[in-house]
This record gives C-alpha cells, sequence and structure tokens, in this order.
C-alpha cells in the first residue's frame, strides 16, 4: 500500500518541508518517490510561500504580508493548512501516513531517530536550553500536528545523533567530571545534512566514501565535520550551535574571557547575551551590513570584504584542525546554501587549503559540478547538494518499517 510521509525542517525563521510517498525511487536503495516540497521562508520579514511537484515544476510563489508569517508558529499554520488542503491530497496520493521532524539538540538522550510519545516530547523541551534559537522552532510543528492529527505517527530525527559515537577524548571539554555527567559536551549538530552526504558519497565517490573526509555544511548556519569510515569523528559546533566557524548571525568559537568582559563590563545579563551571540554576531556583526554573503559579495565596503576574509580564514583553520585529527584528508565535500552555490568562497578556501595537496578546476567549479577537483590524483574537492528532508524521510521509514 502507498503510504506518505511528510518531512518537516523547521529553521529560525523558514520551513522547508516535503511529502514522500513509498512506492517509486528517488535513488538507490529508497523506494521513496518525492511527490511535493516547499519552502516558507522569510518570517518575520518578508515571507514567501514556494511550493514544487515532484518534477519540480512551481506550482505556488507566494509573497505574503509579514503580518501574515510574523513567527514560526503563524508560518506553520499556513504551511498545515495547506498540506491538509483538496490540493496538496492530489498532489501527494493521499492521506499523510506519518511525519517526521529535524530536531536540533538531542542532549545525551538520543543516538538515533524516535518516536514521538509525551515522554520523549518532555525530553526533547527540556533540551530547549540548549538550543533556544531553533528547539522552540521544531517543536512548533510537532505540537500543532500532535492537536490536528492525534493518531498519526510522529518521528524526530535530531541533528546531534550522528554525532552520538565520538571517541571520549573529542567529547569531553576539559572541565570537571560532574558538568560532563550533567551533559556538557560537545555534541555537533547538522548531523542530518552530514548522515545524508555520507550515504551520498557511497554513490558518488565509492572509493573514498570510507575514507578520510571533510564535509563543509555552509548556510546561514555553518559547521565543519570529519568523517571516517562513513562516521562522524569530530566537528567544529559542540555543546551549542554557537561553536566553531563564524555563520550568519553567530560568531563560532570565541574566547569566554569575551563573554565575561560583555557582563562586566557592558552589563549584559543571560538574556543579552543570548541575543548577542545568536543574532547579532558573526557576518552580520562583522561588517555591519549583512548576514548575506551574495549580499556582502556585492559590497564595496571595507567591512565587507574582512568579514568573508574572515570567513575564509576560519575555515582554512579548522580544516587544518580536522585534517590533523584524520591524520590527512581524501575529500573536502561542500554542501548547504553557501556550500553549494558559492563558487567564489569556495574557490577562496581551496586556495587557503592547498597546503593539503587540495585544487580546484575553475570551469568545474563555475559549472557546478560534483566533482571540482582541477588534479587527477590526490585529494578530491566536490560538491554534493544535501537533502535533509530525504533524510528525514528515511529515518521516518525506518523506525516506523514502512
Amino acid at each position: 500500500m502507498n503510504r506518505v510521509i511528510l518531512a518537516i525542517n523547521a529553521g529560525s525563521s523558514s520551513i522547508k518541508f516535503q511529502a514522500f510517498a513509498t512506492e517509486g525511487v528517488v535513488g538507490a536503495g529508497d523506494n521513496l518517490e518525492r511527490r511535493v516540497s516547499g519552502l516558507l521562508e522569510g518570517i518575520g520579514s518578508q515571507p514567501r510561500l514556494l511550493i514544487k511537484d515532484g518534477a519540480g515544476a512551481t506550482l505556488r510563489n507566494d509573497n505574503l504580508s509579514q503580518a501574515a508569517a510574523p513567527s514560526v508558529e503563524a508560518g506553520e499554520g499556513i504551511v498545515g493548512d495547506w498540506l491538509q488542503s483538496d490540493d496538496a491530497a492530489r498532489l501527494i496520493g493521499g492521506p499523510i501516513g506519518a511525519i517526521g521532524h529535524r530536531v536540533v539538540h538531542g542532549g545525551a538522550d538520543f543516538s538515533a531517530a524516535a518516536q514521538i510519545d509525551d515522554a520523549v516530547l518532555a525530553r526533547i523541551t527540556a533540551l530547549t536550553h540548549l538550543a533556544p534559537l531553533h528547539q522552540p522552532k521544531n517543536l512548533a510543528p510537532i505540537l500543532a500536528w500532535r492537536q490536528r492529527r492525534p493518531d498519526l505517527p510522529q518521528i524526530a530525527c535530531f541533528d546531534t545523533a550522528f554525532h552520538r559515537g565520538h571517541a571520549e577524548v573529542a567529547e569531553r571539554f576539559a572541565i570537571p567530571e560532574a558538568l560532563y555527567l550533567e551533559g556538557v559536551r560537545r555534541y555537533g549538530f547538522h548531523g542530518i545534512s552530514y548522515e545524508f552526504i555520507a550515504e551520498k558519497l557511497t554513490e558518488v565517490a565509492p572509493a573514498i566514501a570510507r575514507g578520510r573526509v571533510i564535509v563543509a555544511h555552509l548556510g546561514n548556519g555553518c559547521s565543519l565535520c570529519a568523517m571516517q569510515d562513513g562516521r562522524s569523528v569530530d566537528s567544529t559546533m559542540s555543546f551549542t550551535a554557537l561553536d566553531g566557524i563564524p555563520m550568519g548571525t553567530r560568531p563560532g568559537a570565541i574566547d569566554p574571557g569575551v563573554v565575561l568582559y560583555l557582563m562586566r563590563e557592558k552589563g549584559m545579563d543571560a538574556a543579552a547575551l543570548e541575543k548577542f551571540l545568536y543574532h547579532q554576531c558573526g557576518l552580520k556583526g562583522m561588517s555591519g551590513i549583512s548576514n548575506d554573503v551574495r549580499v556582502l559579495e556585492a559590497s564595496t565596503e571595507p567591512q565587507a570584504r574582512l568579514a568573508l576574509d574572515h570567513f575564509v580564514y576560519r575555515i582554512a583553520k579548522e580544516i587544518g584542525a580536522l585534517a590533523a585529527v584524520l591524520q590527512g584528508i581524501d575529500a573536502l565535500v561542500f554542501t548547504a546554501g553557501i556550500g553549494e552555490n558559492g563558487a567564489d568562497l569556495r574557490a577562496r578556501i581551496v586556495a587557503a587549503s592547498s597546503w593539503l595537496g587540495l585544487s580546484l578546476d575553475a570551469d568545474a567549479n563555475a559549472a557546478r559540478r560534483t566533482d571540482l577537483s582541477k588534479s587527477a590524483t590526490g585529494p578530491r574537492v566536490l560538491m554534493i547538494p544535501t537533502d535533509e528532508e530525504l533524510m528525514i524521510a528515511r529515518h521516518t521509514r525506518r523506525v516506523l518499517a514502512l
């Protein structure tokens, strides 16, 4: 029987969704057919609802008023209403049979996707303080669908789960044992994306899929992951999604003494620090212009150039650190919004990492090919679009044995 799996990826200002039928094929071993994909972006500022059918044809491309979608919670209502409409039912070929959700933080509790019941929901909610920018947004569609369809199975797919096999020496901070036992440790994020790339590598580059691979997930949120034999070994993000390389509005790694300085000299309390670190730093804070790489690349302002230079510098620095962890590198993979579309930044990052043997073919890079490598030998440079929604659907199907 054909079953429909809905995958929901709710972010801080957007909601992505895709519906898959459990018949047909979208990739090796999937037996999943993409019927609908959608995106509600610009929530709280300039909302836009984009819906496409399984073939990629645009069905809706609607600009909404800010009042219509002032928050992710309100935006979820717009998406939910459409998904329950007759139009959606015709496109996806039947009623929704299960929903998989991206949940950013699984803490120490969850090392794999889990079906959501009252106990699991309580544990996810209790982790909100570890991901205050994302966890409430992830919870919004879960709670809404529990009200709409209390009988509908829902699966939580955790961004932290892919990293839960890290060695203790990589997972630890140099802090007292009691805090580690409370859960203060390095978790890593973007795991759903990294797991998709790990599986995709077995198709597009089987010779290196089990080798030493660094994946650069570069979007508004950014991180790097070192993988060996298809598993996460280390990641630049840690206890929260603030650590690591600079991001759109987050600073990445920062001396804790800066936080103490802001408390003592600027009078910031926890709430003010949280707002500052999550919303006022990164490319936006450094440039004073925007968190959008495209805007910064088009700008002639010196601070825009400095922000991008710093972005490249920090990424190259962390690539070197992860290469040391892996004792070498067989491939560097770019993915996510900037990683997939930012040809100039890809070129600059590879040039800054050329000491590792990485080189880039300019024509392949401009054409957005999968293999961007200039040399026929040595470490490869790849660009692989991520598909978190497909990965969520896969996990949902596995948990429910659909």
